[in-house]
């Protein structure tokens, strides 16, 4: 069988098997249906919120997409703050040891023990939400940056040198490449600080978003709409995180090729 169609049937039967079982389980009443809604009833939740909403009428999709929007929107805000401010920092020795221990200390901070602040600066409209996860992903972003920068081959810039390749040229040819990796799994792990933070996020003046989705179906004791906003959440996490892994293959083709010839 090809290794590539183990790859994804192993799981699905795994996955399969698990859903009947915890199916059988609610059935037999060794599950208290309250706490553990059986799979059926999340699917039939999941129906219920995509054609006639909650609460007051939202639907599933309008949840879905508002908390997309405000993810990338925050996401994209670190990076194009995280980025270049982590190159900068990176590249100069002097600023990397003056802002260490800033930077460890912020990123130290639980983004959501700020939520009192953000609605104190910002109010309980869209901007709270978006500072938080901003600040969330921003600070793990800039760590990573610079990182990946330090971490550049030393032998590679003074091969370089040599070659009378300095500033832009050697920056363009030799450290972005070479920290390109590194500046990709910052990003990745930063979307997926972004996908928790929402939910405490939208706790705050809103009542459009899976966050506030499942605070309000939790307030009302409906875990069955609990656990779908969850499950949703948790996909599009993983979609997102997977789709910007693509993305690092397509723009770092020898990346892969190299990662083929270590493990072959």
């Amino acid at each position: 069988m090809n290794n590539k169609i183990k790859s994804w049937l192993i799981p699905l039967i795994a996955l399969t098997v698990f859903l009947l079982s915890w199916e059988l389980a609610s059935f037999m009443v060794y599950l208290r249906p309250t706490r553990f809604p059986a799979p059926s009833k999340l699917l039939l939740s999941f129906l219920d919120l995509t054609f006639s909403g909650y609460p007051a009428g939202v639907t599933i999709d309008q949840h879905l997409l508002k908390t997309i929007e405000r993810i990338i929107i925050g996401f994209l805000l670190s990076v194009s703050l995280g980025v270049p401010l982590g190159l900068l920092i990176g590249g100069f020795h002097a600023l990397d040891r003056l802002t260490s221990t800033i930077i460890a200390f912020c990123r130290s901070v639980a983004t959501l023990s700020l939520l009192p602040l953000a609605i104190v600066w910002f109010g309980t409209g869209e901007q709270a939400k978006i500072f938080l996860i901003t600040y969330g992903c921003f600070w793990v972003m800039l760590s990573n940056v610079i990182e990946a920068v330090k971490q550049v081959d030393p032998v590679m810039m003074n091969a370089a040198k040599t070659m009378d390749t300095d500033g832009i040229e050697l920056f363009l040819k030799v450290v972005l490449p070479s920290a390109l990796p590194r500046v990709f799994a910052g990003m990745r792990i930063s979307l997926g600080v972004g996908f928790m933070v929402i939910v405490g996020a939208e706790m705050i003046g809103t009542v459009i978003g899976l966050g506030s989705l499942i605070m309000e179906a939790r307030t009302f004791y409906r875990t069955d709409i609990t656990m779908v906003g969850m499950l949703i959440l948790g996909l599009m996490g993983f979609l997102m995180t997977s789709g910007l892994a693509w993305l690092e293959k397509k723009l770092m083709p020898w990346q892969q090729q190299e990662h083929n010839r270590t493990s072959a």
